[in-house]
């Protein structure tokens, strides 16, 4: 694997991302600055997905985009220190939690504050191998909760959203089937305007390891972003699993986000300044990438079906030659140069106008048989990035279904060096 880019600040949700990326096993990332133009998950998203755009991985990105937070920070031990969990609420907390409003300036809220409210809301059992951390710098709790039928790993982080956003309506917007599978996946509004999603799911997307993943994903209409996992085992990954399934039912996850306990903590996160500034002129787009990229698909190759929003940096189609399904999914990033030397380096060709092309052949995600992907990854002289893929099944984490891709090489290349992706973004 490229080396990542240098990064300063130790990020455990960093390392998680990237993990994600290694599973996927894919090769190219979103920057999608408008998807998370705000709050203090922005820079973390920005500065992973960069990353991402030398370390590879399109997939676990678009999980994100699809289907709100994936990544958390990893669950580990403080020393085995057990607590137990009663369950219920202070009344006291409660009345004064129902005040806070996001990023609203309160005074900051300890990892170890935070861990208690995580106790108290949880149903009764037995809570280890605790950590958590304050308002201050990505606030999180986790732990390892035991109901008397099997040890699980829990966890529930705080963020920010800009309230009406896209990344607010993407967070909790049900993932599409083509790039990960669930058993089941709801979206309701609360009676305060919350909109919350609850998926069932697995910890990888084609369900290899036989761990479960359930989250709960709710945000306020003040852009209160609470997100909880929950797993059937005791850690999330590399660990047996200890439970059919996680301990928490659809109705307990949804009880546990929208305590307004939780509420009153994101009042304290700092806001980014970036959340209330207003949309710069620039941002016009002129198109969108499913659609554009539905309309350069070769005569004789039917699409089938198409990313379900209109998103201005990432998109699919399904294409179908006579010959059975096909995934195409395409990301156009605006500015890449700072990571061209890594993008491109043996097997580049330049084009007459500049345009840096390289192409690459590989296998497909971890444990899917015989699936493959073809990639034509471009770089323009003003640093604008398109990067296109197509795999040999309709969905990237389903069985090959054909020996090759539907679109060959050479017309990948024609579709990613085409000019009408000089005007999107």
């Amino acid at each position: 694997m490229p080396a990542e880019l240098h990064d300063e600040h130790h990020d455990p949700f960093e390392e998680r991302f990237a993990d994600a990326l290694r599973d996927t096993g894919t090769t190219f990332a979103t920057d999608q600055q408008e998807l998370a133009a705000g709050g203090q998950a922005r820079g973390r998203r920005l500065r992973a997905r960069r990353r991402a755009a030398v370390a590879g991985g399109v997939a676990a990105v678009a999980l994100i985009g699809v289907g709100g937070a994936l990544v958390l920070p990893g669950v580990q031990g403080d020393g085995g220190r057990q607590r137990s969990v009663a369950g219920g609420r202070s009344s006291g907390q409660e009345d004064s939690a129902a005040s806070g409003s996001a990023g609203s300036g309160a005074s900051g809220v300890s990892g170890d504050e935070l861990l208690r409210t995580f106790e108290k809301l949880l149903p009764e059992g037995k809570l280890s191998d605790t950590t958590g951390r304050g308002t201050a710098d990505n606030p999180f709790v986790q732990g390892v909760y035991d109901d008397g039928r099997g040890k699980a790993a829990i966890a529930l982080s705080l963020g920010l959203v800009q309230p009406g956003s896209q990344e607010a309506a993407q967070t909790t917007e049900c993932p599409d089937r083509v790039y990960i599978a669930y058993d089941s996946c709801t979206g309701t509004k609360l009676s305060d305007g919350s909109a919350l999603m609850i998926l069932k799911g697995y910890e990888y997307p084609n369900k290899r390891s036989g761990t479960k993943l359930w989250r709960a994903e709710l945000v306020t209409p003040t852009g209160a972003h609470v997100s909880a996992q929950e797993w059937n085992a005791a850690a999330e990954k590399d660990s047996p699993v200890t439970r059919a399934e996680p301990p928490l039912s659809a109705e307990q996850l949804k009880k546990l986000v929208a305590a307004p306990e939780w509420r009153a903590a994101a009042g304290a996160i700092p806001v980014d300044p970036r959340m209330t500034a207003a949309p710069s002129a620039t941002t016009a787009h002129h198109g969108s990438i499913p659609a554009t990229l539905a309309r350069l698909i070769p005569n004789g190759v039917k699409v089938v079906s198409r990313s379900r929003s209109d998103d201005y940096e990432f998109g699919y189609v399904v294409v179908d030659d006579g010959r059975g399904k096909s995934l195409v999914q395409i990301n156009v990033q605006p500015d890449m140069r700072d990571v061209e030397g890594e993008l491109f380096g043996a097997g580049t060709r330049t084009l007459p106008d500049g345009t840096k092309v390289v192409r690459r052949k590989q296998g497909g995600e971890k444990g899917i048989a015989g699936i493959v992907m073809w990639t034509v990854d471009t770089i323009r002289p003003d640093g604008r990035r398109v990067v296109i893929s197509a795999f040999n099944s309709g969905a990237q984490n389903t069985p090959a279904t054909r020996q090759a891709p539907a679109l060959t090489m050479k017309q990948l290349e024609a579709i990613a060096t085409d000019q009408k992706w000089l005007k999107i973004g």
